[in-house]
């Protein structure tokens, strides 16, 4: 959400205009919830196999646990997906935007690079950068803040590829088994478990360059040690990763690949296993993202042009970031028998440093440039209980969750004078804390084996108190408690061993909070703003159809869903004071298509697309009118990839082919009086290629990624335009050619 520190100009110790110091204060605010859904492939991949072409020309029946329980994906009434992580290393796949933002149907939301951006499902947006909507997961752990207070929706999980199985990503609320926050859908990174039959390990290399930029290289190794063999086992992953940037600026802060940087991090898990019944796994995972610079070019609003040229930004100061991630988990699963019996136990820290070119708002005159600094802290720890049943014609599941959060977001508006002393406007600190406990379950029933239906829901109750901290002394805090329930309701009907339809219903939200008191110019109390703002709610309705065809060869889904959201939480203006308000209805609803066919045992294609249809369906003042379209999200997306297995030398070898295409977005809504501006993002279509070869262990790789160097704007931000500052897009990587080499033993 956007949290204002307006009531801090009466403060300010400078002449510059307060109202511009305010407006950019409020608009820098531009600048997940619970359990666990996992979806995996039917067997983990060995660290170090190599790409050998299948055995016959069936497609890989894939299972998932996204219900607590491992089924074929084909039985499970949910639009499921999951990313090997092996074919993302192929293709080059470095970031969020590359695995998860190419999925037709799914945006993410950029604001300056690699761990700063906001995931969006099915069109479940307003385009500012509030409270999330999609929860985030590493493996049963949930990451990030429920609510907007610090930031976390600008700070989706930009996990690099460390030691992953694979990525998974659930379309549709998921409220009753995951809770606040993932009211569009959940995105899951699936790591590898320790391994305790044997040593094993991997290490590879790998160089890159994008086109007009300066030379990457990727170091990473993984190693699986077994402590006590079959029962216990240590396995340790690290990787260091230069990316080179490509970007270039001009004006006083002039320079080359301004957004080059590194991205470092480590994983050390533990498994003990030592009987059938009992398993525990202690995981700590480490990352941290810093770049010198952000991925954003100015373009005009009017005209869609860039203001610089392309690929190039306008700087009087740079403007580096840093983001560093710690998250500690524990799980210990018991089989009882009649029952499975998880308890989950996380603690994590994350803390962000972001800093803005604020000079063409405030103003360039007599300073030599102006900046906004924001410093993100948070700390939070969770624990889950949960005992599901063995199968039968009844089945059930009853879970307890809490979570305890303590955030802070500190602002520094200042400037830089021609004697190289500094000046504050304002500081601001944004202290806040939220606690949840939630009790949820299900209940499914099996009456032939054909049918099965479900009933589940959730009942959660959190507390929070925000506040906020002007030049050092403390002015405002505000506190509330909160309850929320979601709903489940499925069925799934088999119409043969190789074919099911179902029918899903199902609810999700985002909690509310407390709003800080509203001020005009003149630091006064503006009467009639609201105190609070309520958790906004949606309903879910999909129709689906899931087969395996052709004797196996074509895997097939189709979804069609209608979304209905409620009480839309979003940026509402008073005074000089930007707060959260709950206004107007809006509506999604589309269709999904996946498939994967096996034309042979070496040839294979996998496509997807989706028809997304998002807009107002109630006027919602400070966004739009009625029969506007949402933001961010495309009528029409797709891709399509094919791979070929075959010999080369007689050594085993492969080459893949992929195209996306992603329509026309709007980045806000098309009327003046909109708290989210308005631009329209093109339309594109781009193209990846990679090319291996497995030579007695060694796997050489190539790629090359938007093989025809399309210039194109993966996201926008608009929010500073409307105080006369420019669009601040995100261009799309130019053509990027890749080397790698790995070896496994």
């Amino acid at each position: 959400m956007y949290r204002s520190v307006s009531q801090l100009s009466n403060t300010t110790t400078s002449d510059f205009p307060r109202r511009k110091a305010v407006s950019l204060a409020v608009a820098s605010l531009l600048s997940l919830a619970c359990a666990q859904a996992a979806a995996q492939t039917g067997q983990a991949a060995d660290p170090g196999s190599g790409p050998a072409a299948d055995t016959d020309s069936k497609t890989e029946v894939v299972t998932v646990t996204a219900t607590r329980r491992r089924e074929p994906i084909r039985d499970v009434p949910l639009r499921v997906e999951t990313i090997s992580t092996e074919s993302l290393e192929r293709s080059g796949a470095a970031s969020l935007t590359d695995y998860v933002g190419s999925l037709p149907g799914v945006h993410v939301e950029s604001d300056g690079g690699p761990g700063r951006g906001q995931v969006s499902i099915r069109g479940v947006t307003v385009g500012s950068l509030s409270a999330p909507t999609v929860g985030i997961y590493i493996d049963d752990t949930p990451f990030g803040s429920s609510t907007g207070f610090v930031g976390e929706a600008v700070s989706a999980l930009d996990l690099s590829l460390l030691d992953l199985h694979h990525v998974e990503l659930l379309r549709g609320p998921q409220g009753t088994l995951y809770g606040a926050g993932a009211m569009g859908g959940l995105l899951k990174y699936v790591t590898n478990d320790p391994d305790p039959s044997g040593l094993s390990g991997k290490a590879g290399l790998a160089v890159r360059q994008s086109r007009k930029g300066a030379l990457g290289h990727t170091e990473h190794a993984v190693i699986n040690a077994p402590l006590s063999e079959g029962v216990a086992a240590l396995r340790v992953a690290a990787f260091n990763e230069h990316d080179g940037g490509f970007l270039r600026a001009i004006g006083p802060a002039a320079g080359k690949h301004v957004n080059d940087g590194d991205t470092r991090g480590m994983r050390l898990s533990v498994l003990i296993d030592p009987s059938s019944k009992l398993r525990m796994r202690l995981t700590a995972t480490q990352q941290d993202i810093e770049r010198d610079g952000t991925v954003i070019a100015q373009y005009d609003a009017r005209t869609g042009q860039p203001l610089h040229g392309e690929l190039t930004q306008f700087l009087y100061r740079p403007e580096p970031y840093s983001i560093r991630t710690g998250v500690l988990s524990g799980t210990v699963e018991y089989e009882m028998g009649w029952a499975r019996l998880n308890v989950i136990a996380s603690s994590q820290r994350f803390k962000a440093k972001t800093a803005l070119d604020a000079t063409e708002i405030v103003g360039a005159a007599g300073i030599d440039f102006a900046g906004l600094d924001n410093d993100t802290d948070l700390r939070k720890r969770t624990a889950e209980v949960r005992l599901t049943s063995s199968r039968g014609p009844v089945e059930w599941l009853l879970g307890f969750y809490h979570n305890k959060e303590t955030g802070n977001r500190y602002q520094r508006l200042w400037a830089q004078l021609p004697d190289s002393s500094q000046m504050d406007f304002v500081t601001s600190g944004q202290p806040s804390r939220f606690q949840e406990n939630a009790l949820y379950g299900d209940i499914t029933w099996n009456p032939s084996a054909a049918w099965s239906f479900t009933l589940g829901a959730r009942n959660a109750r959190n507390r929070q108190v925000y506040g906020t901290v002007t030049n050092g002394v403390k002015d405002f805090e505000s506190g509330g408690k909160e309850g929320s329930k979601t709903y489940l309701a499925t069925a799934r009907y088999s119409i043969d061993k190789s074919s099911s339809v179902y029918f899903r219903a199902a609810s999700g939200y985002r909690p509310g909070g407390p709003n800080p008191p509203a001020l005009d110019q003149d630091g006064s109390i503006v009467p009639g703003a609201p105190l609070t703002f309520e958790a906004d709610k949606l309903w879910s309705y999909e129709v689906g159809y899931k087969a395996d065809l052709l004797d196996r060869r074509l895997f097939l889904e189709l979804a069609l869903f209608d979304i209905r959201w409620d009480k839309l939480q979003q940026p509402v203006a008073f005074g000089v004071t930007t707060l959260t308000g709950n206004a107007g209805e809006a509506e999604s609803k589309g269709l999904e298509l996946a498939l994967r066919y096996k034309v042979n045992e070496r040839f294979s294609l996998d496509g997807s697309l989706a028809w997304t249809d998002a807009k107002l369906t109630e006027d919602a003042p400070a966004l739009g009118q009625a029969g506007m379209r949402l933001p961010n999200t495309a009528r029409f997306s797709a891709s399509v990839n094919g791979r070929y297995d075959f010999e080369l030398n007689g050594k085993r070898a492969w080459a893949g082919l992929g195209v996306r295409h992603v329509g026309q977005r709007n980045a806000g809504f098309d009327t003046p009086t909109s708290s989210v501006p308005y631009f329209s993002i093109p339309g594109y279509t781009v193209a990846d290629a990679q090319l291996g070869v497995d030579i007695d262990g060694w796997e050489l790789g190539a790629f090359v990624r938007n093989l025809t160097d399309k210039r194109a704007l993966s996201g926008a931000d608009t929010a500073l335009t409307s105080f006369g500052g420019p669009l601040r897009a995100t261009p799309m990587q130019p053509r990027t050619v890749g080397l790698s080499v790995a070896r496994s033993f």
